[in-house]
């Protein structure tokens, strides 16, 4: 740890990126794996009619251009990092065509107490992202937790309630879909006379998540570790920390919990679990729907606060609690709980605008 707190304030090395130019196909495949259907990231003529003319991309398809942002962290032997959060500031809407770049600062190592591991570090960078004239597009501060595998694995502070989902209820959970579409603002313009203090956003379901559900997350995201044949060995000489044994005895990431339930077990998570950027992402889905078309998200904050395991659907919401006509902006109180109340993640929200023409 202390080699880590010589870092602080120097630029970090960020590994290779999985997207670098959002082109409509990068767009396209990160706006599916959250499952966010808005045609103004996946229809070009849609988008053409639009305020802006052109596909814009979900805000948060900035984890796909950085794995800093993402939660790539210095490995540490015995030691497992869990994605928190990320507080997004915009700038401007990602857009097609952009070519981002990246710069990334360690900002800080603070030890938290922990009930799921004892003794934990929250470890904070800081990463700018420019454009292709290097106009600065957003900042992030994204942190994750280090926790000692042993240590939560004896813990076990919580167990998995076993979810089976019955035909009705898989039913209702498509019906419930089929309504989702329906209510995204879209073109119609949402004004900021509008909006009082107290308004509901429309809430979004999001599962009953399954193993495939990741698979689709990182089709659009290109996770961490996720590397195979040669490239995952010179992956593993150069990060020794990384390489876990599978059952077979071959290396593979910790990455893994995502879909294997047995190293799940081992970090202190009772069943294999979501992707902490897939779940800022499900937020963020449920601000740009409610905003529509010609409003902006200009800050995204969210914290990541359990685990989503395999079988458990998420019911994301919103609250406006402040209006500010004279910046024309809406700030909105994010929730995310599972199908038992329990909760998945908080945070806040602020949108830009549109008014209304004077007369």
């Amino acid at each position: 740890m202390r080699d880590l707190r010589a870092l602080i304030g120097t630029e970090v090395r960020r590994g290779r990126p999985y997207v670098e130019e959002l082109t409509a196909d990068a767009i396209r495949h990160y706006a599916h794996g959250i499952g966010d259907r808005n045609p103004l990231w996946t229809d070009p003529e849609y988008a053409s009619r639009s305020v802006h003319g052109s596909l814009l991309a979900p805000p948060t398809i900035l984890y796909a251009t950085d794995r800093i942002v993402s939660g790539y962290v210095t490995g540490l032997p015995g030691v497992h990092a869990m994605f928190a959060g990320t507080d997004f500031r915009f700038e401007r809407a990602p857009i097609v065509g952009d070519r981002i770049r990246a710069v990334a600062k360690l900002k800080s190592l603070l030890e938290r107490p922990s009930q799921f591991a004892g003794r934990s570090i929250q470890q904070t960078y800081e990463v700018e992202f420019y454009d292709q004239e290097d106009k600065l597009v957003a900042v992030a501060d994204s942190y994750c937790f280090r926790t000692e595998r042993e240590e939560a694995r004896k813990r076990r502070k919580y167990h998995q309630r076993p979810v089976l989902w019955s035909e009705d209820q898989i039913k209702d959970i498509a019906d419930r879909y089929r309504a989702q579409e329906a209510q995204r603002r879209g073109s119609e313009t949402r004004y900021i006379e509008d909006i009082s203090v107290g308004l509901q956003v429309p809430p979004i379901i999001k599962g009953p998540y399954t193993a495939t559900t990741a698979i689709a997350y990182l089709l659009g995201w290109g996770g961490l570790y996720v590397r195979a044949h040669g490239d995952a060995f010179s992956l593993f000489e150069k990060h020794p920390a990384l390489a876990i044994p599978n059952e077979w005895g071959v290396p593979e990431p910790p990455e893994r919990v995502h879909w294997d339930p047995l190293l799940a077990a081992r970090v202190g998570v009772p069943g294999a679990y979501d992707y902490g950027p897939e779940r800022v992402s499900w937020m963020g889905h449920v601000v740009t729907d409610w905003m529509g078309d010609a409003g902006m998200l200009r800050r995204l904050s969210v914290q990541v606060r359990r685990h989503n395991l395999i079988g458990e659907l998420v019911t994301c919401t919103g609250t406006v609690t402040n209006v500010d006509l004279d910046r024309h902006t809406a700030t909105l109180q994010l929730a995310a709980t599972n199908q038992d109340g329990d909760e998945s993640a908080r945070g806040e929200a602020v949108v830009i605008l549109p008014q209304k023409a004077k007369r």
